[in-house]
């Protein structure tokens, strides 16, 4: 097989690292890139690797980036702690990496667990990612936290799923909703974007619609339910700190400079959010 180097981004993830790394046993190379844990995951990951980097925190995107930096290998599979390689989806992989593709990369369906159960609708799955690329010919991009893979030319569909185990329960979710809020919040002020009260009148509401009726959550049962309205109250609070942004900056007030409480060490928020929730430009 063409050799391969596995990389991840971690920070006070021991409840995950060790089971993602088990999953990339098959790999030779693996990186692991850490933010400063103030838990065991450097320790875990040492186990599994002698290339383990404790660094600082620039952004999802250039973290993934930077961890790939330190590959050297071209061909490189790209994993969150919460994530792992089914038994499928590490087969389908070695079996296409056996000579060089003619694709520079492959993208796989993602099948989040939550609420006690696999999540088939509701715009989370297939939700479909690219993992497995040449670097050579990606790069992460996107709006932090929403990171992407920037890719020249199109990626081979593969069908295995990659696992994904983004939340804990129900209040880990909301925890990671408020968190997100608040970046989406700053970067769509960035960019510019127009009409914080158009998004918090029309864009959740619709969000809610689009995900229970649209992409079918009403076949998740009651949690279909639970997501589509999660997913609403996520575009409102989003657009509610985009507006709230403006209104103190017209006061002239620096939005990132005022008081706020302090979390502890042991609290972490989920690196990501699920597919339904992370617009950050448009909700259409």
């Amino acid at each position: 097989m063409i050799e391969l180097t596995a990389t991840v981004i971690t920070f006070n993830e021991e409840g995950n690292i060790r089971e993602c790394l088990e999953s990339l046993s098959w790999v030779s190379n693996i990186i692991v890139v850490d933010s400063g844990s103030t838990d065991r995951t450097v320790e875990i990951a040492r186990e599994y690797t002698d290339h383990v980097h404790v660094t600082d925190w620039p952004g999802h995107v250039e973290q993934k980036n930077r961890a790939i930096s330190l590959a050297k290998t071209d061909w490189i599979i790209s994993l969150d702690a919460d994530e792992r390689v089914s038994e499928e989806l590490r087969e389908e992989i070695i079996r296409n990496l056996q000579t060089e593709p003619d694709v520079p990369g492959f993208s796989m369906p993602r099948r989040t667990w939550h609420l006690g159960q696999w999540i088939r609708n509701s715009g989370w799955y297939p939700d479909r990612k690219i993992r497995v690329f040449n670097r050579r010919k990606a790069h992460w991009a996107g709006m932090n936290p929403h990171d992407r893979i920037s890719i020249q030319g199109t990626p081979m569909k593969l069908k295995g799923d990659l696992l994904h185990y983004s939340f804990r329960d129900l209040h880990h979710h909301i925890e990671g909703m408020d968190f997100f809020t608040g970046i989406s919040g700053k970067e769509m002020d960035l960019h510019g974007v127009r009409s914080p009260l158009l998004g918090m009148l029309l864009r959740a509401p619709w969000r809610f619609f689009r995900m229970l009726v649209l992409q079918k959550g009403y076949r998740d049962g009651f949690a279909g339910f639970i997501l589509a309205g999660l997913g609403m109250i996520y575009v409102f609070l989003k657009y509610a700190c985009l507006w709230e942004r403006r209104q103190l900056k017209r006061r002239g007030l620096d939005p990132d400079s005022q008081p706020r409480n302090h979390r502890g060490p042991e609290w972490k928020p989920p690196r990501k959010l699920p597919p339904s929730l992370v617009k950050s430009g448009g909700d259409g």
